[in-house]
């Protein structure tokens, strides 16, 4: 096997088994101070695929930051045929007043890829990012969490008509895969769009570290790594069952029919047959309770965790399941009972 390629940004060349942490400039301050991203590159000695991974392009969210971390410090890299790309925070700015979007004119990084050196500062931010260091690359993995006041479980977001967005998708190995382009400006469309193919984890919720979470999303990454040939070591997952959403009709948010305090009865990746009852809506004086029903046999993507609301307010976000996987999943959840 050859030796790796240097991988090369503007001001900064890394070599061929080389390591380096990188502060790299992408904006100023009001008082003109450098706005800094943290950027670790890994070099392998070997030849082989270049993989991003980002977090944080919504800066209140903090699980995959955790995720980009140990990949680039606590994992051993000795073999790495290829090299990584990891940016823990891509949102320096939204990172620091620990806020979703930019704290400048309230922009979203995740609408303004690929990014225009001429534009607004969003644009301006997401171009250095985009070309230096995300469209270089052949293989990409992006981080996100629910906005504040949802949770999600561990899925993949992914344009599952293009094969080789659909082969990165399948190696990270989640139970559910909802698959979209993504909007445009997004981070995965953009570079999948351009030719790298590139998903969006989706996992827990804001301002948070979810341990579990995390380690799950931590070794997809190693079966996403295997799968590309950058690691030798560890296999390809499987994760025992999966489903593929590919249609507007086996998804929904459902959504509060009044205004009040939520009784959540189910957690996020349960599953839940038609006419269950997800949650009761109460006023204050519980006089009034408003039932909210599954209005079909689906799992639960996504839940509400602040528990207020106004009507039409999202309370959950269902799936819908084909009778191959809903028996999949009571099968192992029969089998989980049984080890308890």
């Amino acid at each position: 096997m050859s030796e790796a390629e240097p991988f090369t940004y503007d001001g900064g060349i890394v070599a061929s088994g080389e390591t380096r942490n990188v502060r790299y400039t992408v904006s100023e301050t009001y008082l003109g101070d450098a706005v800094r991203m943290p950027v670790t590159i890994v070099n392998g000695e070997q030849s082989g695929p270049t993989v991003f991974l980002t977090a944080a392009a919504h800066g209140d969210e903090l699980n995959g930051i955790e995720v980009v971390r140990e990949v680039a410090h606590e994992w051993d890299h000795e073999g790495l045929a290829g090299t990584l790309v990891c940016l823990p925070v891509l949102n320096v700015p939204a990172f620091l007043a620990q806020e979703r979007y930019l704290p400048i004119y309230d922009r979203d990084l995740n609408r303004s890829f690929p990014g225009d050196p001429d534009s607004t500062s969003a644009k301006r931010m997401a171009h250095e990012i985009f070309r230096n260091f995300l469209a270089p690359c052949d293989v990409g993995l992006d981080f996100h969490t629910s906005t504040r006041g949802r949770t999600n479980m561990l899925h993949v977001r992914a344009d599952m008509g293009d094969p080789e967005v659909a082969r990165v998708a399948n190696a990270f190995a989640s139970n559910v895969i909802i698959s979209s382009d993504g909007p445009s400006g997004s981070l995965r469309r953009e570079l999948s769009d351009s030719g790298v193919p590139t998903i969006t984890i989706e996992m827990g919720e804001a301002h948070r570290f979810q341990r579990p979470l995390i380690d799950s999303a931590i070794e997809s990454v190693r079966s996403v790594l295997t799968e590309f040939g950058l690691r030798d070591s560890d296999t390809v997952r499987w994760p025992g069952w999966r489903t593929v959403i590919d249609d507007s009709d086996e998804k929904t948010w459902i959504r509060a029919d009044s205004g009040g305090l939520v009784d959540m009865h189910y957690d996020r990746g349960d599953l839940v047959y038609e006419g269950d009852v997800i949650c009761t809506i109460a006023n204050p004086f519980k006089t009034e309770n408003t039932l909210m029903r599954a209005p079909f046999t689906g799992l639960l993507v996504g839940i509400l965790e602040n528990p207020l609301v106004y009507p039409g307010n999202p309370l959950c976000h269902l799936v819908r399941l084909d009778d191959r996987t809903q028996r999949a999943i009571e099968w192992n959840r029969r089998a989980d009972d049984d080890d308890w």
